[in-house]
């Protein structure tokens, strides 16, 4: 079993269609982890995303990159704005994913004005990413963000810095939103003409968690779960050219996305989408 393969944009890497989003690791057991890493090599998943705001995610990696450092292009984040600040926190992942480079660091959930201006700004996150790459500590700088706005702000990233990634989210629901979707498309169009990879979250939400439900698992939304209803929503996303999906942050959904993901069908149309989104109840993930 091999999930299909993308040129990673520029990099020359031929990733996984779905990036092991390692937020499903942050509260979990080294044996808990462990298992999920098996789940990885069963279906030639070769390419994780981490971050340092993923709890204990990037120390239950550590011992994967021991064995299996040559296997997977391995992504993690910058969440601070300082060049200080930053450069620390690069240190401080290599050491805790137990490698001497990454080959990906992303400037994380870089949406807000203000903090975009600093970040991007000399003395910013963006010059101590630089002078790692330059260092050779990481291979390529990408930037990532949630929300309404993100689209539009990742644009606005890569008119100021030659970002080889972006991530944003992109289902269902946000394709219907007038614009978001108009700005994703805006947006993914730039990453085309200049060969940036463009990686997708929130694929399996569903929407956000009622008051009184019962949160059975750990993302922040509340995630489709029958198995049906994943394969429809990986099989939209993906069906797109050149998209990639990073797996929703609940280790226990895994299995299954890679496994609909191993043997996905083609895009679902836009008649069934629509049907499928009133049955399973599609809604906003952002606040409004």
């Amino acid at each position: 079993m091999t999930i299909q393969k993308r040129a990673f944009g520029r990099t020359g890497h031929m990733s996984s269609e779905i990036i092991f989003g390692a937020a499903a690791l942050a509260r979990v057991d080294q044996s808990t982890a462990d298992r999920a890493l098996d789940h990885l090599l069963e279906f030639g998943v070769n390419h994780i995303d981490a971050a340092p705001r993923y709890g204990d995610a990037e120390l239950r990696i550590g011992p994967w990159m021991d064995r299996y450092r040559k296997d997977f292009f391995l992504a993690t984040k910058i969440g601070v704005r300082d060049y200080e600040g930053a450069r620390d926190s690069i240190r401080t992942s290599l050491d805790r994913l137990r490698t001497d480079h990454v080959d990906l660091i992303q400037l994380h959930v870089l949406y807000h004005p203000d903090e975009w201006e600093q970040a991007l700004s000399p003395g910013g996150a963006l010059d101590a990413a630089i002078e790692a790459r330059e260092a050779g500590l990481v291979r390529y700088i990408g930037v990532t963000g949630h929300g309404w706005t993100i689209a539009a702000m990742n644009r606005r990233s890569l008119e100021r810095f030659d970002f080889d990634s972006v991530l944003m989210p992109w289902n269902w629901f946000t394709a219907g939103h007038e614009s978001y979707a108009a700005d994703f498309e805006t947006t993914a169009a730039l990453c085309a003409e200049r060969n940036v990879a463009v990686q997708t979250i929130k694929s399996l939400a569903r929407g956000a968690w009622a008051s009184k439900m019962e949160r059975r698992r750990t993302t922040w939304y509340e995630p489709l779960e029958a198995e049906d209803d994943i394969r429809t929503a990986i099989e939209w996303t993906l069906g797109r050219e050149g998209i990639f999906v990073i797996s929703t942050g609940d280790v226990g959904l895994l299995p299954t996305i890679l496994r609909v993901a191993d043997t996905r069908g083609q895009m679902p149309d836009d008649e069934f989408m629509k049907n499928f989104g009133e049955r399973v109840g599609l809604a906003t993930i952002f606040g409004l």
